[in-house]
């Protein structure tokens, strides 16, 4: 089962633009400009003014801890009557501790650059949100205010009077300060997202929804509204789908507005919703893309359409042929349908375009273990494990094969062990599978502890966690449980066919349950999610 992380198949969305020139701290320009800073003071490190110009430079490449390293000596050695530069250096760094959540120590340093240019605009809206993120809503009513009074037109000023406004449970007074940002710059998609937060925190989701495909039908390369729309659909699945439909509904052939609907569609296990768009957009040539059809053999694969799923994917790598990803998928399916040999080539090939791949790695494992070649595909999971050392599931696949396959349930304590003691930001979540290695080492009290707690207290939007559920107390014997999860995973339209009939990796899943006639019928009874609109 696959570790997915949240909203992740944004990345397919992106892949559909030009590529971009190779960015980043490595790339070849920044690194040139860096080694200039560095020689300058290496010669003179009392250099404030190179000192900040390089703390500016990571931190736009997000390397925040460098920057407050740097920004911190200017500070320093910036002389007292350098009262421009100081106010930069002080800006820099309420950036730096703003990103890094440290908001106290920001407002700090946005205090001292207030003092250096009282009327500075962007001084004052910065302090403005962070007292709001502190919860100081009295001083960041008043620091809108002066800047509204600094210019009346800006829409900054007037979205922060709104979030405030709403704290304030003035809900007429927030729409009127939204509508008027708005009505000051309304060819600009921007102010639509920054519109469609204040309306989501308002828990106005329809509109939110509709100001950002309001800022996407403005700008379709806008990611900051593509992104806010896919974070949407993880919480609040239906008014992004209605949203997206009634757009549609408007514009058929609008491609981007049927792809965005398709991929948040399938990122939600609806794969028969997901299928429809996908070929309506193939089929009236909307786009042409090979990731559309490997989209469809993901859809169709978790649908338990094998053969369809592998003619999909051989179409896509008909189209480009250097994927890691493709030829992994093309693996999995291959294995689904028992044809081992096949499936390591297939894998072979998705290492033999990124030998660093961890799914593929995994993938070529489970198809060694098909084979009954222990030995290698513990080697595979190892180097998986060593390329990412974050994934609780690479942890759990090689456990399961050191336990119940190569007789060595010491070792396979030891990375159970190593999943229960991760601190990764998903620790509370169901993905971090603790309560699975918890009960595999015994710890049966905690793991029961772990998994009730997720159940009780996060929103199942999609079906996932009570999928999860029903793995688990499958595992412990509790069909009664599992079963009444299974069904209300079903319910919520987690329409993974693969991992409910199929699926028998990891210790995690429902395979105990394939034997129990309530569990069967219950899926006879949800028969219509795994099919096409």
């Amino acid at each position: 089962m696959k570790i997915i992380k949240p909203i992740a198949f944004f990345i397919a969305l992106m892949s559909m633009m030009p590529a971009k020139a190779q960015s980043g701290i490595d790339n070849p320009i920044t690194k040139a400009v860096l080694q200039v800073y560095e020689q300058q003071l290496r010669e003179n490190p009392g250099d404030y003014i190179t000192r900040l110009r390089r703390a500016y430079e990571y931190y736009q490449h997000d390397e925040y801890l460098r920057a407050l390293d740097d920004v911190n000596e200017a500070i320093k050695v910036t002389p007292s009557g350098e009262s421009d530069v100081l106010l930069q250096e002080y800006m820099l760094r309420a950036g730096i501790y703003n990103q890094t959540r440290k908001k106290e120590q920001a407002l700090a340093d946005l205090n001292a650059a207030y003092d250096i240019d009282p009327n500075s605009m962007q001084v004052i809206n910065e302090r403005a949100n962070t007292e709001f993120d502190l919860g100081m809503y009295g001083d960041a009513k008043a620091d809108y205010q002066r800047l509204r009074r600094l210019n009346s037109r800006n829409s900054q000023a007037l979205l922060g009077l709104a979030r405030v406004a709403i704290k304030e449970n003035n809900y007429g007074l927030a729409n009127e300060y939204l509508e008027e940002a708005v009505n000051l710059d309304p060819n600009n998609a921007e102010i639509y997202v920054r519109r469609a937060s204040v309306r989501k925190q308002m828990g106005d989701h329809n509109n939110a929804v509709d100001d950002l495909l309001l800022a996407i039908s403005s700008d379709s390369k806008n990611n900051k509204a593509i992104e806010a729309l896919v974070e949407y659909g993880n919480t609040n699945y239906v008014a992004t789908m209605n949203g997206l439909t009634n757009a549609i509904r408007q514009a058929p052939n609008v491609g981007m507005f049927r792809y965005l609907r398709a991929v948040i569609a399938q990122a939600h296990y609806h794969y028969g919703a997901a299928i429809d768009d996908f070929n309506y957009i193939i089929d009236n040539n909307l786009y042409k893309y090979h990731g559309l059809h490997a989209s469809i053999a993901e859809c169709q694969y978790a649908l338990g359409r094998f053969d369809e799923a592998l003619s999909s994917i051989d179409y896509a790598l008909g189209m480009i042929k250097d994927d890691a990803r493709y030829f992994c998928l093309k693996a999995k399916i291959l294995r689904a349908l028992k044809r081992d040999d096949d499936a390591v080539n297939a894998a072979a090939q998705s290492l033999a375009v990124d030998r660093n791949y961890a799914d593929g790695l995994v993938e070529m494992g489970l198809c060694y273990m098909a084979k009954e070649n222990y030995k290698e595909a513990a080697s595979l999971f190892g180097e998986a494990v060593m390329t990412d050392a974050e994934n609780p599931y690479y942890y759990m696949v090689r456990a399961w094969l050191l336990n119940d396959y190569m007789n060595q349930p010491a070792a396979a304590r030891t990375f159970y062990e190593q999943v229960v003691d991760m601190d990764h930001f998903y620790i509370d979540n169901v993905r971090s599978l603790k309560g699975f290695a918890q009960l595999y080492i015994d710890r049966l009290t905690q793991a029961e502890a772990w998994m009730n707690n997720i159940l009780t207290t996060v929103e199942d939007h999609d079906g996932l966690i009570n999928y999860y559920g029903a793995c688990f107390y499958a595992m412990t014997g509790d069909n009664d449980r599992a079963i009444a999860c299974a069904e209300k995973s079903l319910k919520a339209g987690y329409a993974n066919y693969y991992n409910w009939m199929y699926n028998t990796d990891a210790r995690i899943n429902v395979a105990p349950l394939r034997d129990d006639l309530r569990f069967l019928n219950l899926l006879n009874r949800y028969d219509m999610i795994f099919k096409n609109n």
